[in-house]
């Protein structure tokens, strides 16, 4: 039936639109690269058809890329229990998604099975070394106290530290103690809070294992990408921590995710949470490459750092495929979307029960 529903309807128009992201604060360094800014400007398409619906999502293909798809019906492209099925659409995932719930009239996470919770943990991805700034003064460990302080105030009740200071930063040695001293900070801070930590593979094994061992006690969550993964070494890792924090989750692939890879080293009991970004691979993937995780006993957590508006899409598919225990919250606003429609509350964030992704591109009839 919603097959049929959706060949009803031919796309007429694609429209190509930027919208500005601002974060609360200018977000610093982490372990590889330098300051990330006070918020991207992003690229969204918006999806007309012929029989008046509307959708729209993030896109990043440049518009001179981009196939001409006007013309076509729906239902040649896109698939409600599948995801995208044409590869030449494929640059519109996420807004055929969208456009798909709005003429369906449900939400994408339940057009994906609604296999998971609505109400989603959600962490505070936005915790950078902002100690070690401004180049001139640095602020010092305070400034990542005032940054957890000021993300509790707006909602979060974990925080995600960013480690790795010694990779570029600063001395090998300082930077170790100072991944330290900030860890034990936020943990004595905030004893109830959740803590993950990633090092953006900014340290060796062996150097990571001195980190650990360090704060060991700090009952962390997870620890995300601590060097670039190989079996040899993440077996080292699994060790220590079944040893010293054996409730400690190990995350890895964010970074060029080589999914055959990260599945065969989740299978190998080396990797407990998949990170693929949702934009990188795209919400169509994920449908693909969540059953195989599941298979496995493994979780996964798409990787969300840069736009509030992935955090969303994140949480669709949190509550629609399951498996997945937390997500990544980025802080931000943007005057063209309301993304309040997700509000978070003492660390959960809320799926609307809205068609598509609930969210309203100001100007836009959607």
């Amino acid at each position: 039936m919603s097959h049929d529903e959706l060949a009803r309807h031919r796309i007429c128009r694609i429209e190509t639109r930027k919208i500005e992201i601002r974060y609360p604060r200018v977000v610093g360094l982490n372990a590889r690269l330098g300051i990330h800014g006070a918020g991207p400007t992003v690229q969204v398409r918006e999806v007309l058809t012929d029989q008046g619906a509307r959708g729209w999502g993030l896109s990043r293909k440049p518009p001179e890329e981009m196939p001409d798809l006007t013309g076509r019906r729906l239902s040649e492209l896109f698939d409600p229990a599948v995801g995208v099925t044409a590869p030449e659409a494929l640059p519109l995932d996420l807004p055929l998604h969208d456009l798909a719930g709005a003429i369906l009239g449900e939400p994408c996470y339940r057009m994906m099975g609604a296999a998971g919770p609505t109400a989603l943990p959600c962490y505070d991805g936005a915790i950078y070394m902002d100690d070690l700034l401004p180049e001139e003064r640095p602020r010092g460990v305070a400034a990542v106290l005032e940054n957890c302080a000021a993300d509790w105030a707006l909602g979060y009740r974990a925080f995600k530290l960013k480690i790795g200071r010694g990779n570029r930063w600063m001395p090998p040695e300082e930077g170790l103690r100072r991944d330290i001293e900030v860890t034990r900070l936020v943990r004595e801070r905030y004893p109830d809070a959740a803590l993950l930590v990633d090092a953006n593979d900014g340290y060796t094994c062996a150097g990571f294992l001195r980190y650990l061992d360090a704060v060991a006690d700090c009952a962390l969550y997870w620890v995300e990408e601590p060097f670039p993964e190989n079996a040899d070494d993440l077996a080292q890792l699994r060790t220590f921590l079944w040893r010293r924090s054996p409730r400690t989750l190990i995350a890895d692939g964010e970074r060029d995710p080589d999914i055959p890879l990260l599945l065969d080293l989740a299978a190998q009991g080396l990797v407990d949470v998949l990170l693929m970004d949702v934009l990188g691979i795209g919400l169509t993937a994920w449908r693909r490459w969540m059953p195989a995780i599941a298979e496995l006993g493994v979780g996964a957590s798409p990787h969300a750092w840069g736009d509030p508006l992935k955090t969303r899409y994140a949480a669709q598919i949190a509550a629609g495929l399951g498996r997945v225990a937390t997500i990544e919250g980025v802080p931000g606003s943007c005057a063209q979307v309301d993304l309040e429609r997700y509000p978070l509350v003492e660390g959960l964030l809320h799926v609307p029960d809205a068609p598509g992704f609930g969210l309203r591109l100001n100007g836009s009839a959607a």
